[in-house]
């Protein structure tokens, strides 16, 4: 599967924005430059007249310039290593590549070679959702995660003690990165599966799901959480801004679904579900 890039020039303070917006229009990946910002989405998903739109609607407010390029598959494991540092979740957790030394003073310590994939830690949803597992007891829980990326919320997972970990993305390069970082976590039965919910159709009962994707598709998808979700789970979402919760919410509160506990990094947002009933 071919990926686009679409170089945008902007002042920094509207590369979150932009992002958000972009993420809602199928983009998945981002990484920030000199200039701006770079995005990310697959070939076959790619809307022209939506990313005039996004831009147009900015272009009024500040200069904004676009080039779009096809991507070539290319090893992205040495592009990351040039600006990949690692980062810590409190003093718990530990996200490194396979290039950085290792630390004994954490209790966690995940491995993730990122390629292609979303997911390293870095940016704030994964951040809010890494806090939220810490928060959970998952010694013998069930976990499935929703457009999984790197496989990184999985094997958090996995290494807190669930019993059953299950895996998924609609992206063929996240599936084959995912079980490799899968494989460099020492994790060799759990296996990433391709495609989206509906194709995967995973049966549960869940006692926790994972879905840090975007609004569009959290919205879209809700349904299918709630209805494989244990009468006592939990579900996590993120990849979403903050001012997106009266949206969120509106669907969650259709499916009996209320906020256990929210959080917020950086303007973006991540909420922590249960059942009414």
């Amino acid at each position: 599967m071919n990926y686009l890039v679409c170089k945008i020039t902007c002042l920094p303070e509207y590369g979150e924005i932009l992002m958000a917006e972009l993420a809602d229009i199928g983009f998945d990946s981002f990484m920030e430059s000199p200039q701006g910002i770079e995005a990310y989405i697959q070939e076959g998903t790619f809307d022209q007249a939506a990313l005039d739109e996004v831009i147009a609607k900015y272009a009024a407010q500040t200069a904004l310039s676009v080039v779009t390029e096809l991507m070539p598959r290319i090893n992205w494991n040495e592009e990351w290593e040039k600006n990949y540092d690692p980062i810590m979740v409190g003093k718990q957790v530990y996200v490194r590549a396979s290039f950085h030394p290792e630390r004994t003073d954490f209790a966690h310590e995940i491995i993730i070679n990122p390629k292609m994939s979303f997911g390293t830690g870095h940016h704030a949803t994964t951040h809010l959702m890494l806090e939220f597992l810490l928060e959970l007891d998952l010694a013998g829980k069930t976990v499935l995660d929703v457009g999984s990326g790197t496989g990184i919320l999985a094997i958090m997972a996995h290494k807190m003690g669930a019993t059953t970990v299950e895996a998924f993305d609609i992206d063929d390069w996240c599936v084959d990165n995912g079980n490799e970082n899968f494989t460099l976590n020492g994790l060799h039965d759990l296996k990433m599966g391709l495609g989206t919910i509906r194709e995967v159709s995973p049966s549960g009962p869940y006692d926790v799901i994972l879905a840090n994707i975007n609004k569009n598709v959290l919205l879209d998808e809700m349904g299918q959480y709630a209805s494989i979700l244990s009468p006592t789970g939990m579900l996590l979402i993120s990849g979403f801004y903050e001012h997106d919760i009266p949206d969120i919410m509106q669907k969650a509160q259709l499916l009996d679904l209320k906020i256990n506990h929210q959080r917020i990094r950086n303007n973006w947002a991540a909420i922590a579900l249960k059942k009414t009933v």
